[in-house]
Order: C-alpha cells, then structure tokens, then sequence
C-alpha cells in the first residue's frame, strides 16, 4: 500500500526564518516544487504528497507529484480529515505543531518533523 505523506505547509515552511512572511504563496509553491522534484528524503519509493495550505496559499495549484489540498478552514483539521480518510493506509504528517501531533498519533499516523522534509 502507498504510503501517504501529509505536509502541514504552513509549519513546514515557518521553520525557518528565511524571509517566507514576505511571501507566503511564493515559499509554498517553491516548497511543492521542491517537494515534486526531490520527494521527501527516505520516502522517495513513490509515496503520495498531500501539501495542505490555507490562507494566502490557498491558490497555488497541485503539480505533477504533488497534490495540494488547501483547507477550507484550519489546515490542522483537514490533516486530520486526510488521515482519518486514509482508512489502513499508511500515513506520514510532517508538522512540529504538538496538538496536530496528537491529533494524528492518535488516528494512527506517524510524524515527521518539519526540518526533515525542507533538507
């Protein structure tokens, strides 16, 4: 079964302080982009990436590799929703936010924190 990876965009992005805030759309579409050409490292053997953004990145467009999803609401929320969809399927968030943390952990879903995703 696919392994599915969720990126909590926001978190992931927010980081590092490398200037993001000036840009918010701008630093998801290069992590996406980044995230379609490179994967995640150690989970390169065809996983599905779900990139969920919210707020002022909620108009960037999925690309080949990478599927954003951009939450209607709180992006911690529609993580939850994906994992909890997920059903059986393995499942990877990446997020250093700790109640989004439980949230998944509980649904059976194992984390990642955001710096291995942005090596």
């Amino acid at each position: 079964m696919t392994e599915l990876l969720i990126i909590d965009a926001a978190n992931v992005i927010g980081s590092v302080p490398d200037g993001w805030w000036r840009d918010r759309r701008g630093a998801v579409e290069r992590l996406r982009d980044r995230l379609a050409l490179d994967g995640v490292p150690g989970h390169e053997d065809g996983a599905e990436i779900v990139l969920v953004v919210e707020g002022a990145a909620k108009g960037v467009e999925s690309v080949p590799g990478v599927r954003v999803e951009a939450a209607p609401g709180s992006g911690d929320d529609r993580i939850v929703e994906l994992v909890s969809e997920a059903g059986e399927r393995p499942c990877l968030v990446a997020t250093a936010d700790r109640e989004l943390r439980r949230r998944v952990t509980a649904l059976g879903a194992d984390v990642l924190g955001p710096r291995s995703v942005r090596r």
